[in-house]
């Protein structure tokens, strides 16, 4: 049975509480909250839950607590951070000093410097890390390198993406507060490159258009990366306009269609040249961020660091791109420090 806690207390944090609640060999026993009132609100709604006692059995009370409490808890082996953007770098510092395997929630941190001093704080504190980007361990994700890797769709050559949605504009709130590490990019642009990396790898320029909220964050992106030979991708995210949250991979033999939402997908199809088409379906019947967990637990019992699924080089790629977005539309955060990240 492997320990964890949680800290964080907002709706990502009691989706993969759900989620840990639907895996045998985890269990949760603590959670942590800037305030007290918020940690015991969210003990108290794990205990009620149905899944915490399945069957009338009885499991012990998720302990509330300060986020020092939670790190210092010897009854914890892994911490799920789950806190706004802003805190990733910290707390995942935080919990890694004190002896703590870390899942850390995505984006890794605001920049791939931070990443860069967390990877280093886990290698040193021979401790497991990983981003908790979930799209990865998902079914159909994981059906679909698969697919690439066969070439079904002979070489993938042009990627197209997008998320967005409708939001209320509230300057205070994480989407569009820069403090918070606000915008489109770290929250919805990422899950676009994502299928990008899958299918062509790593690209080797960038050109982007976007459109910034009064405070400096972006509300609307849309980029056009280019690689190696004549792979291209066209990625675009919002926070203030609906988009249709699709994807597509368009190779020399064919396609694959990732429908609605693209970032945990129920199937996808493949779509050869001559029309005939075959639709990969994965139902999911539970809380999708569970499927991070058991990859978790694979790999602390294997004594390894990071993840194959998603490594340390590609949560550093991936910020090291969203640094350069953000450069070329003029999106920077306190963190960058005054010469940029």
């Amino acid at each position: 049975m492997v320990r964890w806690g949680i800290a964080g207390t907002g709706r990502i944090a009691r989706d993969f509480a759900e989620g840990l609640l639907e895996t045998p060999d985890a269990e949760l026993v603590a959670v942590a909250s800037r305030t007290p009132e918020s940690a015991r609100d969210f003990a108290g709604r794990i205990a009620a839950h149905p899944a915490h006692a399945p069957d009338g059995a009885r499991r012990p009370a998720v302990r509330p607590g300060s986020y020092e409490e939670l790190f210092a808890d010897p009854a914890v082996d892994v911490v799920y951070v789950a806190t706004p953007h802003s805190r990733h770098h910290g707390d995942t510092l935080a919990a890694l000093a004190a002896g703590k395997h870390v899942l850390c929630e995505k984006p890794l941190a605001l920049n791939a410097r931070e990443a860069t001093e967390m990877v280093a704080a886990a290698q040193s504190a021979r401790r497991f890390l990983m981003e908790a980007l979930w799209s990865r361990s998902l079914p159909p994700y994981r059906d679909l390198v698969g697919v690439l890797a066969a070439g079904t769709i002979g070489e993938p050559r042009v990627v197209e993406a997008s998320f967005g949605f409708r939001a209320r504009y509230r300057p205070e709130h994480r989407l569009f507060n820069p403090a918070l590490g606000g915008g489109s990019i770290l929250d919805l642009w990422l899950y676009c490159l994502n299928v990008a990396r899958l299918a062509l790898g790593a690209h080797e320029s960038l050109t982007a258009e976007a459109q910034l909220t009064p405070l400096g964050v972006d509300h609307t992106v849309h980029a056009t990366l280019r690689y190696p030979g004549e792979g291209l991708a066209t990625l675009s995210s919002a926070t203030l306009t609906e988009m249709p949250c699709t994807a597509r991979i368009l190779g020399t033999r064919g396609r694959i269609e990732i429908p609605r939402f693209m970032h945990h997908p129920e199937s996808f199809t493949v779509v050869a040249n001559d029309g005939s088409a075959r639709t990969h379906r994965h139902p999911e019947p539970g809380q999708g961020l569970r499927h991070q967990v058991p990859e978790v637990h694979r790999a602390i019992a294997a004594g390894q660091l990071e993840s194959p699924i998603m490594p340390w080089a590609e949560s550093l790629a991936f910020l090291a791109t969203m640094d350069d977005l953000r450069r070329t539309i003029g999106v920077r955060y306190a963190a960058d420090g005054p010469t940029g990240a």
